[in-house]
C-alpha cells in the first residue's frame, strides 16, 4: 500500500482546499502546516509525493525539497508558490524538485502531477479505492456498478450527502474498459455560473473578458476515460441544453468557436437531490435527465447499513492511525455501541469526520466512548425513525434548524456538527423559508 500524498502549507485554508483536490483525484493525503512538522511525519511515513508551498516560515519549501531528498531521492516534490518565475523554476530543477506550479493550482494541474508520479509507483494501483460493505442494499448496487462497467452507459448515482457516490464512480471507472485513461471529478456547484460552459466545454482566446488564451474543457480533458459530473443538478438551464447535446452527438464546441470537436468520454452523473423532483420542479430538463438516467443506482443512507458501521470505522481508524502515528488500534465496545446508536445524518463522511478526530484525542491503543461521540457535542440523534405522519424532510428540518439554534445561528458550526457541507445548510435553510413563505428561526 503507498503511503498517502502530503500536503504542506503554513495556510490552513490552502492546505485543505489542496488536501481536498487531491482526495477528489483518488489518493489518500496527509497535512503539515510547516517543514518541520512535515519532515517529522516524513521519517515515519516516506511519502511518494509531497506539494510543499515555497515560503513558509522556519523551514522554506526549498530547504524541505533538499531534506526530503536527501532522506528519500525516489519521492517526488512539487513546489507551489504565488510568484513562480525561471529563476526559481532552474532552482527547484537543480534541487530536484519534480514541478514547481503557480498558485491557485488547478485540477487539472493536479490530476497530472498525480498520474505522473504515483502512477508510475503504482501502476495507476493507488487510485483504486475499495468500497468496503457488508450490506445487502449496498451489494446490489455494486453488482449492478459491475454489470455496467463492461459497457459505455451514461450512469446517475443518486444518495444524500456523504453516502460515497463519488467512490461508487471510481469504482465503475476501475472496473470499466477505460480503467487507464484519466478519471475526471467535476463539482458543478464550485463552478461560477457564468463560467460553466467554459469549464466544460472549454473556450477560444477572446471568446469572452479575461480569455487570454485557449482553455481545454473537462470533456476534452477526460478524453479516453470518465467525466463524473458531481452534483449535475446545479448545471445552469442554459447549458444543460448544451450538455445534452454533447452526450447525444459526442462533440463539443468550445466557447468562442462554431468547430465541433469529437470525445471520447465516459460519462457518470451524481447527485444529492432527487433529479425527478428536479425535473417536476422544473429546475431540471426532462430529456437530460433521462439521457443521464441510463442506469440509475441510489447509494443507501448510513443509518440503513448498520453492518458496515463498524467495518468502515475500523477501516477509518487504521487508516488515520497510520497517517498521525498515534497508537489507537481498537474501539472499546462502550464507543462501538455509541457509533451504532447515533444516526448519521452526515453519513460515511461525518463518520471518517468523528473516527479521525478520535484517533486525536485517543492516549493509548484503545478508542474510549467519549472520544468518538461526546454527549455534549453534534446532535442529540439517535436511531429513531420519524413519528409517525412526519416525513423524512420534515425530520430532517427540526434537525437542522434545532443544531442551528443550539450554535448561535453559525451555519459553518452547523455543517460541521452534522457532517455535511455549508452550502447544504445553506440550501436546505432557503428551501425551509420558501415552503414556510418567510423565515423559519
Amino acid at each position: 500500500m503507498i503511503a498517502p500524498v502530503m500536503v504542506v502549507d503554513d495556510e490552513a485554508m490552502v492546505r485543505k482546499t489542496l488536501a481536498q483536490a487531491i482526495e477528489r483525484s483518488g489518493a489518500e493525503v496527509i497535512t503539515a502546516a510547516d517543514g518541520e512538522e512535515a519532515l517529522a511525519k516524513f521519517r515515519e511515513m516516506r511519502n511518494p509525493l509531497v506539494f510543499t508551498d515555497l515560503k513558509m516560515p522556519g523551514m522554506s519549501g526549498i530547504a524541505l525539497l533538499r531534506s526530503v531528498k536527501s532522506l528519500a531521492p525516489e519521492t517526488a516534490v512539487v513546489l507551489v508558490t504565488g510568484f513562480a518565475t525561471q529563476e526559481l523554476a532552474a532552482e527547484a530543477a537543480r534541487e530536484g524538485a519534480t514541478r514547481v506550479l503557480s498558485k491557485p493550482v488547478t485540477l487539472h494541474e493536479i490530476r497530472r502531477v498525480l498520474s505522473d508520479t504515483l502512477g508510475n509507483l503504482a501502476g495507476d494501483g493507488w487510485q483504486k479505492a475499495p468500497v468496503l460493505t457488508e450490506s445487502p442494499h449496498m451489494e446490489t448496487a455494486l453488482a449492478l456498478a459491475r454489470r455496467v462497467a463492461g459497457t459505455d452507459a451514461t450512469v446517475l448515482i443518486q444518495g444524500e450527502t456523504g453516502t460515497g457516490k463519488e467512490l461508487m464512480a471510481r469504482f465503475i471507472h476501475d472496473a470499466s474498459p477505460r480503467a487507464s485513461g484519466p478519471f475526471v471529478a467535476v463539482n458543478c456547484c464550485a463552478l461560477a455560473e457564468t463560467l460553466v460552459e467554459s469549464e466544460l466545454f472549454g473556450h477560444e482566446r477572446g471568446a469572452f473578458t479575461g480569455a487570454a488564451g485557449r482553455r481545454t474543457g473537462w470533456f476534452e480533458v477526460a478524453a479516453g476515460g470518465t467525466l463524473v459530473l458531481d452534483e449535475v443538478s446545479e448545471i445552469p438551464f442554459a447549458v444543460q441544453a448544451k450538455l445534452l447535446r454533447a452526450l447525444q452527438e459526442r462533440v463539443v464546441h468550445r466557447v468562442g468557436s462554431s468547430q465541433a470537436v469529437k470525445v471520447n468520454v465516459r460519462v457518470i452523473a451524481i447527485s444529492n437531490r432527487d433529479l425527478r423532483a428536479e425535473v417536476q420542479a422544473g429546475r431540471f430538463r426532462e430529456d437530460l435527465f433521462y439521457r443521464l438516467n441510463v442506469v440509475s443506482l441510489n447509494l443507501p443512507l448510513l443509518r440503513e447499513r448498520p453492518g458496515d458501521i463498524p467495518l468502515l470505522s475500523r477501516h477509518f481508524l487504521q487508516k488515520y492511525a497510520a497517517a498521525t502515528g498515534s497508537p489507537a488500534e481498537v474501539l472499546s465496545p462502550e464507543a462501538l455501541s455509541r457509533l451504532l446508536a447515533h444516526a448519521w445524518p452526515g453519513n460515511i463522511r461525518e463518520l471518517e469526520n468523528v473516527i479521525q478526530r478520535a484517533v486525536i484525542l485517543a492516549n493509548g491503543r484503545e478508542i474510549a466512548a467519549e472520544h468518538v461521540l461526546p454527549e455534549s457535542s453534534f446532535v442529540a440523534a439517535s436511531r429513531e425513525e420519524p413519528a409517525p405522519g412526519r416525513t423524512v424532510m420534515e425530520h430532517e428540518k427540526e434537525l437542522i434548524l434545532s443544531t442551528l439554534k443550539r450554535l448561535n445561528g453559525n451555519r459553518t458550526h452547523t455543517a460541521k456538527a452534522l457532517g455535511v457541507s455549508v452550502r447544504t445548510i445553506r440550501n436546505r435553510l432557503r428551501e425551509y423559508r420558501v415552503l414556510s413563505g418567510g423565515a423559519v428561526c
